[in-house]
């Protein structure tokens, strides 16, 4: 939108400014005296007009010295040392090996096992190749990742070991 252009208003308050002085000038001419002049309703209109666009230049100056405050933080946080971020991170993973320590997964995973035994399969299924890849490939994919969860938790721990 043209309008809320700085460039814009502007020009529009220029404009509104000139057409005040021809204004003035006219009703000088004619001998009225300022009491006078500025209860004219046209003067009063282009006043107004000039409030009102000097008020929009001064939100469209703001909306811009926020715009590059935004910036500069934005800079600044790119610019953070990669070290503070790394310290967060040791931070978390500290917690994480703490609460892993509390919680007790076995039972967790007992009652998956439990869910997956429970599960109906029709007897055309059970006969077939088919259902005994299917049936193999979640129990290999749980091995996997049990292996993966057992090699994040020793590298926290040798992180945090090192740390201290």
């Amino acid at each position: 939108m043209g309008s809320k252009q700085k460039q814009t208003q502007m020009n529009q308050k220029a404009f509104f400014e000139q057409r005040l002085e021809d204004r003035l000038s006219s009703l000088s001419k004619k001998g009225i005296e300022s009491p006078h002049i500025d209860k004219d309703s046209l003067v009063k209109r282009l006043r107004a007009k000039i409030k009102a666009v000097t008020n929009r230049l001064k939100v469209i100056a703001a909306n811009e010295k926020r715009t590059e405050e935004l910036v500069k933080i934005k800079a600044e946080k790119a610019a953070a040392p990669l070290k503070d971020q790394e310290r967060g991170k040791e931070k978390k993973a500290k917690e994480a090996t703490e609460e892993g320590k509390v919680k007790k997964k076995k039972p967790e995973k007992a009652e998956k096992t439990e869910k997956l035994e429970k599960t109906e399969v029709s007897p055309k299924e059970q006969e077939t190749p088919k259902a005994e890849k299917q049936k193999a490939a979640p129990e290999e994919g749980k091995e996997k990742k049990k292996k993966k969860v057992k090699e994040a938790v020793e590298k926290e721990a040798d992180k945090a070991k090192e740390n201290e």
